[in-house]
């Protein structure tokens, strides 16, 4: 009987896929709930351009910026998408990943910090810690003990060489495609 070897996706299809998720899931944690919250305060008053704003905006800007750099590295290199019902194939190491395991989080975090300081909003703000106490709780209590299981060992070297979530330069270089 021959063994069927499972193909990899095309790029294309990784990248409409990635552009599914940004669109349905980031879309919501970063666009829809926080006008949810909003609403209606910021349809009557418009935003005040001071240093807290100018600062949010820039928070913004480099959050995206960190998200679609994760997102493309995902689909290129690690042959998946961000989301868990096809996460990469290939633990990817490279780039931000050698500083720290979960620059989409801390970028995601950036961003509803970016909005909460953009619009002076302390609902927002709440909403921010509520996200991140999530995403640790997620982190901690299925992605890793799931990657430990898929990857192995390599996942666990990864894990002692880069921290989870507060960047520092690496020590160690982890291999850029375990």
């Amino acid at each position: 009987m021959e063994q069927t070897r499972q193909k990899d996706p095309s790029v294309a299809v990784l990248l409409l896929k990635l552009i599914f998720f940004l669109a349905l899931i980031s879309g919501t944690v970063l666009v829809w709930f926080p006008l949810f919250i909003l609403f209606p305060a910021v349809r009557h008053s418009p935003v005040v351009w001071n240093a807290a704003s100018i600062t949010g905006a820039i928070l913004i800007d480099i959050g995206a910026a960190v998200v679609l750099w994760c997102g493309l590295a995902f689909a290129i290199i690690g042959k998946g998408t961000p989301a868990i019902i096809e996460p990469p194939r290939v633990l990817v190491a490279r780039g931000l990943y050698r500083y720290v395991r979960n620059p989409m989080y801390l970028a995601v975090f950036a961003i509803l910090a970016g909005e909460s300081l953009l619009f002076w909003s302390a609902h927002l703000a709440g909403y921010a810690v509520v996200v991140v106490i999530g995403f640790n709780l997620f982190v901690r209590l299925y992605e890793e003990p799931n990657l430990k299981k898929r990857i192995g060992p390599a996942y666990v070297e990864y894990c002692r060489s880069v921290p989870r979530w507060i960047p520092k330069p690496p020590t160690k270089r982890p291999s850029d495609a375990l």
